[in-house]
């Protein structure tokens, strides 16, 4: 007995150790109306494997719809994971996929990742993710998706939202449809979102636009582009409401005091991760 109750207090004490070096979230307001927050130094230029400050988050647009969030304790977190992210011996934390192509998912993720969170379940029945790291939370929000043939997958993708920092992070995935009131009100307030801007495969230029101003988040990283065209028809339609600010290379680090009082479209150019 006394052997089994020095094993028990021997494993409580090394969960307890654990769980006191996960590093404490600093609360979001993804959920909650959030107010004005002044600062206007934008963003700090950074490599992808440099060491991120703290209350600081590292985002780098790896090719596609795949981006890199990198947190100040080392979490690497990768969105639409296609099992390839450039020649670097990088093993992500958690990786998110939809999988409305096969440039959004894999069906062979190393076994040494974590947390390989699909943005689909069952057909027709969705899937639900909240995953808590100590400091990042992930979730989902579950949306439909159009099939090759014209028919429809009721919540068959997911747009996946990030909370580290004190930011939410929104990836607003292979998006086929403006979200409802219902999946508004879930998404809540996105200080950075991803966004394909596409304008066909995804969705028309208009529904996009719309979708964007009304979330009316602080920073937009447009994704899913394939030419500069596209691009360009993208910007011509926001500059009225939104800040256009060319970042120049394919990282950036963000932080809430950096976060830019008009609303404002950062351009990342995509680049895989290399040595």
């Amino acid at each position: 007995m006394l052997i089994r109750l020095l094993t028990a207090l021997t494993v409580f004490a090394g969960a307890t150790q654990v769980a006191a070096q996960q590093p404490p979230r600093t609360p979001s307001h993804c959920i909650a109306l959030a107010g004005d927050i002044d600062g206007a130094s934008f963003v700090h230029h950074a490599s992808y494997d440099a060491e991120v400050p703290r209350e600081t988050v590292l985002i780098h647009y790896i090719n596609h719809a795949s981006f890199l969030i990198r947190s100040h304790a080392g979490l690497n977190m990768v969105t639409d994971f296609t099992g390839f992210i450039g020649n670097v011996p990088m093993i992500p934390d958690v990786v998110t996929m939809n999988h409305a192509h096969d440039t959004h998912w894999t069906a062979f993720p190393d076994p040494a990742i974590d947390h390989v969170l699909n943005g689909w379940g069952p057909f027709g029945e969705g899937i639900e993710h909240h995953v808590d790291l100590g400091e990042v939370l992930v979730r989902n929000v579950s949306t439909d998706i159009r099939s090759q043939y014209g028919g429809s997958e009721p919540r068959g993708n997911s747009i996946f939202v990030f909370e580290i920092a004190g930011l939410c992070i929104g990836h607003l995935g292979h998006l086929h449809h403006e979200p409802n009131a219902e999946q508004y009100a879930a998404i809540g307030r996105l200080d950075v979102v991803m966004a394909p801007i596409d304008g066909g495969m995804t969705l028309d230029l208009p529904t996009m636009t719309r979708i964007l101003k009304r979330l009316k988040s602080s920073v937009v990283l447009p994704m899913h582009w394939f030419s500069d065209y596209a691009l360009d028809a993208f910007l011509t339609g926001m500059t009225d409401s939104f800040a256009v600010v060319e970042v120049g290379g394919p990282s950036l680090q963000m932080s809430r005091d950096r976060l830019p009082s008009r609303p404002t479209i950062m351009v990342l150019r995509p680049e895989w991760l290399r040595r």
